[in-house]
Parts: structure tokens; sequence; C-alpha cells
């Protein structure tokens, strides 16, 4: 397990100390850390098109829309014929996120999904194996007879990105191919909005099986809100399904906005708080905000400058470590934000992936945690029962560097892993 960020190894396992205990170096025999996550599993097809484009096939602008399998096709046909593809890559929201978090962490993680059963080399799901990395698992894939899902990735001038998704065989996940001990045993389950949007699919089934899992043995469950439109159609029943089962929500502020009514993000932050333990609210080249919980007791005040924004000294206690609402004693509520790491790339090619690289290092930051806290479970680390290895201010840094690293490239995944000294920066950038 790779840690995130740019650390020194003291760091992690001081065995100096009085009163620590030195362990063996090969932590690999020592723990076994994975994620699981339950995903559409799709490829992406980006393509350049005109805003009239959109127009005539009645696509919302920066919108995710179904459309039917023939339909999908005949689109993609003209889109061949007329030279508009750019790339095609593996892809879903939660595929993208594993993926990610299996680069930066060099550590295993399980997709659980549907496939088609029949792979011929060349085919969608033969590209969808072959181009994701090595490390996840796809043992628990459920095989089934036809097409693999295709997300049209429509990328308008404005470098906004629109999908037209034709489903194929992307929600045929059923309930008993969720292994109930592959969940129970995992560091966090990762699931999407988007496979949530039919309650009568066998997908929408196999993911509250799987989320009535991981609650059952205390297993954080992360949440990618997906697209706005579908959050505001369903805005109840998210609520709910947040309050219930979720400890990790991510979204961007159109998103924030259709769950909670609240345009400002920290305010929307703040109000997503009060169904769940730690939100990543992305919002676009402002940066990223990160809410979450801390417990009085084990709170640690920022050395950077307080900020005021629409909370009076939001960031005063950024360096504090998130911990799930029911661990602390005395709750409250703590933000940070960060705007785009060296402002951004100088050129953005397209932002799609972007916000599944910046939570696949807030997951591999949460793993860490649960890594760390198997081979040094009396490190002072673990004075109490924190969700996050690091601060959310340090955790913020990690996502933003993530998301930096696919703006800069042309596909929504990371192509590899983030450089272990940042040429451009100073030691003291990841200083906590």
């Amino acid at each position: 397990m790779k840690f995130p960020g740019k650390r020194k190894t003291k760091h992690y396992f001081p065995v100096n100390e009085s009163g620590r205990i030195p362990f063996d170096p090969d932590f690999s025999e020592r723990s076994s850390v994975y994620v699981v996550g339950i995903d559409q599993l799709i490829v992406d097809i980006e393509a350049n098109v005109s805003f009239e484009f959109l127009e005539k096939y009645k696509i919302q602008k920066g919108e995710s829309v179904v459309f039917d399998d023939k339909i999908v096709e005949e689109i993609y046909r003209e889109l061949k014929a007329n030279k508009c593809i750019v790339g095609e890559y593996a892809g879903g929201a939660i595929g993208n996120t594993l993926h990610n978090y299996s680069v930066l962490s060099d550590s295993r993680s399980v997709a659980l999904g549907a496939i088609s059963k029949n792979i011929s080399v060349g085919d969608y799901a033969f590209k969808y194996i072959c181009t994701t990395n090595s490390f996840v698992d796809f043992s628990y894939l459920k095989p089934v007879d036809g097409p693999m899902g295709r997300a049209l990735c429509l990328l308008t001038p404005d470098h906004e990105r629109s999908f037209l998704i034709g489903k194929g065989i992307m929600n045929e996940l059923s309930p008993d191919y969720v292994p109930e001990e592959v969940v129970k045993g995992a560091a966090a389950l990762l699931v999407s909005a988007y496979s949530l949007r039919d309650e009568n699919s066998s997908m929408f089934q196999a993911n509250l099986k799987a989320c009535q899992y991981a609650k059952e043995s205390n297993v954080p469950v992360i949440l990618s809100l997906g697209t706005s439109s579908l959050i505001a159609a369903k805005r109840e029943f998210f609520l709910n399904f947040i309050r219930e089962y979720v400890s990790v929500c991510a979204m961007n502020e159109e998103e924030a906005h259709a769950l909670v009514n609240e345009n400002d993000p920290l305010l929307a932050c703040e109000k997503v708080l009060d169904y769940t333990d730690m939100v990543l609210l992305t919002v676009g080249p402002r940066g990223l905000y990160i809410a979450a919980y801390a417990d009085e007791e084990y709170k640690r005040e920022t050395k950077d400058m307080i900020h005021s924004k629409s909370i009076g000294e939001y960031n005063k206690y950024e360096y504090s470590r998130a911990i799930l609402k029911k661990d602390c004693k005395h709750p409250f509520k703590i933000y940070t934000h960060i705007n785009p790491y060296m402002g951004g790339p100088g050129v953005i090619k397209n932002t799609n992936g972007a916000g599944d690289a910046a939570l696949s290092a807030v997951l591999h930051d949460i793993a860490s945690n649960t890594y760390h806290r198997q081979v040094t479970p009396n490190s002072p680390k673990h004075n109490t029962r924190y969700l996050t290895y690091s601060s959310i201010h340090q955790v913020s840094k990690y996502c933003n560097r993530a998301s930096f690293e696919v703006l800069k490239q042309n596909s929504p995944r990371l192509i590899k892993g983030l450089p272990n000294r940042e040429e451009s920066l100073e030691d003291a950038y990841w200083d906590l």
C-alpha cells in the first residue's frame, strides 16, 4: 500500500519512540486492505460535437441521459463517419475511481458489475479489461449474454461534457452476485447514484444489498452523486438513502444544489453534513471543498491563514482529521477549500474524469487509515477511530493533485501514478 501524498516514511511508521512496538517490515504478510465498488460497466466514447448537435438530439448540456441502444448505435456511426470521435476508453464513474485508486495505491480493488459472457479480442469487454489497472479484481463480475453499455461523452467547444448512454447489459448485476464476505471485509464500499436510477432493476437491488452488508460491518459507504437531473428528480429518495447508508458523499455544485437546494458551496456542505459524515464538493475552476465532522477533543487548528466566507472562519480546524459523527463524543463540523493545483493546467482538453480522480484520492486516504490501523494499532495516529488518515486539509491537496493529472491528459483515467517528488513544489506544500 502506497501512502497518499509525498510523506516521509517515519511519519507513517515511527518505531524509535518509547512505548512503540516495532514490527516486521513485510507489511504484505500483515494485512489485506482493499475497497469494493459497484458499477454499471461501460465504455466511454469521447467525441467533439457542436452545440447544434446537442439541440438536434435534445440533449441538455452537462446532463446524462439514457437512449435506446439502437439510437446510440446510429449516433455512434454518425460521429464515426464525421471523424468526431477522440477516443474510446474503459469508463463509468465507479470504474474510473477504482482504477485510479489502484494506480495511486498499488493495491487491490474489487469491481462488481455485469460483463459480456463471451469476450472476443478487440471488442468492448476486451478493451475494458485490458485498459483497467491490473490491481482491479474482476473475479466477481456477473457474466451476461449481450453487449456492454456505452456512454457517448459529447464535448462541446466550451469543454463541457454531456453523456448519452446506451445501457446494453450494464444493469444486469443481480443481488446473488454481491459476495457478502468480500463487502464486509472491505475498507470502503463505493456506489453511484447512476446505479440507483431504476428502483425496479436488479442493479438497484444489488446496490441495496451491498449497502446493507456494509452497514452491518461498519464499512464506510461512499456515494458519487452522478448527474444533477437525476438527483433533482429523486431528491427525497437520495436524502433518505444518504442518511441511512452513506458515510462520504461526492458531488459537484450542480448536484449539491439539486440535493439540498443551496447555491453557496460552503452552505451546501453544511447542509449535506446533516445527512452524512464527510462531503467532497468540486467547484470546477474554483477548486474543491471538503467538509466533515471532528471531535472537540481531537480538533487541530490550522497554521494557515483563517478565511471567512458564508461561514465565518470556516477553515479554522482544517488540520483536523475526519471522524464519523457516531464516533464523536462532541462532534462539530469542519471545512476546507483549495484552489486548483498550480492554477490548473494551461490547456484543459476536457473535464471528464476529474471528479472521479479527486474521489479516488479520498478513497485512498481512507483505505490507508484502515491499513495503518491494522499494522500499527498502538500508534498515536489511532487514539480514536478516525475515518481518514490525513487532515481534511491534506486530503484536499491530494484530491487537487490527482484531478490535475487527469485534466492535463486526454483520458478520463489516470495513466500513471503521481510522482514521488514534485519538482514544481517546495516540501512545505505537503506539510501538515
